[in-house]
């Protein structure tokens, strides 16, 4: 664990300095959310019961904030980590590691722990932010997310980013990205799960972030905690795990 906590140290620093990995971590979901609140507003007719039925008794922007807090972490282990990982061996730092007698699990741990950190960060600043562009005080939904503990598992989801592809930095940029927007679309981080269609609720519900939205949402708003949702996100995080341990590669 110690050595995990020091390599998680250089590789905060090394994440800084990656644009890339802060539009993504930070810049973007702002981004998003913003847009949404705008479209849509954050007010609710308590007359329509299509429309509360589509933002689960809330405002469109309360609906987002929880599940934008999702995203991020989807940006980060979806993005931003398969990225550094890609670079790293690109550059020979994998192989420095693996000669320096770090293992595997050190250096995706120390990965994750990273991305882990950024995702919070980035969510604190989503409420906070969100608060000032909808004027609601954080307390009035939080005080729901705080009757029902314990918090959310922030899973992230590993990419085979350190595979054996020599243009494995591009292959797995392009399958990240694609995954990263799928999900966001289908997860309901883009249109409310409500109004999409059959098939694609079939396809979000094999999405990770939609059972990780669902999570954090319930709790969020007040509907309690949904023990299933957990469980399917932590099955997603525990068999990601597994796959990105089987198939690292050095170099």
């Amino acid at each position: 664990m110690r050595g995990v906590q020091k390599l998680a140290w250089v590789e905060v620093k090394l994440f800084i300095r990656e644009p890339i990995a802060l539009v993504f971590a930070f810049a973007f979901p702002f981004f998003m959310l913003f847009v949404l609140a705008g479209v849509f507003g954050n007010d609710v007719d308590p007359a329509d019961e299509e429309n509360l039925r589509v933002w689960r008794g809330v405002g469109p922007s309360d609906y987002y904030v929880s599940t934008y807090v999702g995203l991020v972490m989807a940006s980060a282990g979806l993005v931003t980590l398969p990225l550094r990982l890609a670079a790293y061996r690109d550059a020979g730092v994998l192989r420095r590691y693996r000669a320096a007698g770090v293992s595997v699990p050190v250096v995706l741990g120390a990965q994750v722990l990273v991305s882990l950190g950024m995702s919070v960060l980035a969510a604190a600043g989503i409420i906070v932010g969100s608060t000032l562009v909808c004027g609601r005080p954080p307390g009035e939904l939080a005080a729901g997310y705080r009757r029902h503990w314990p918090w959310p598992a922030h899973l992230l989801m590993h990419r085979r980013a350190a595979g054996g592809d020599p243009s494995i930095r591009q292959g797995g940029a392009g399958a990240g990205l694609t995954l990263f927007f799928v999900m966001m679309m289908i997860s309901g981080s883009g249109p409310p799960l409500e109004v999409l269609t059959s098939a694609m609720r079939a396809v979000s519900n094999a999405m990770p972030l939609t059972h990780l939205n669902l999570v954090v949402q319930d709790a969020w708003l007040g509907f309690g905690w949904s023990w299933a949702e957990s469980l399917i996100t932590l099955a997603f995080g525990a068999a990601s795990g597994i796959l990105a341990v089987r198939f690292f590669r050095w170099e």
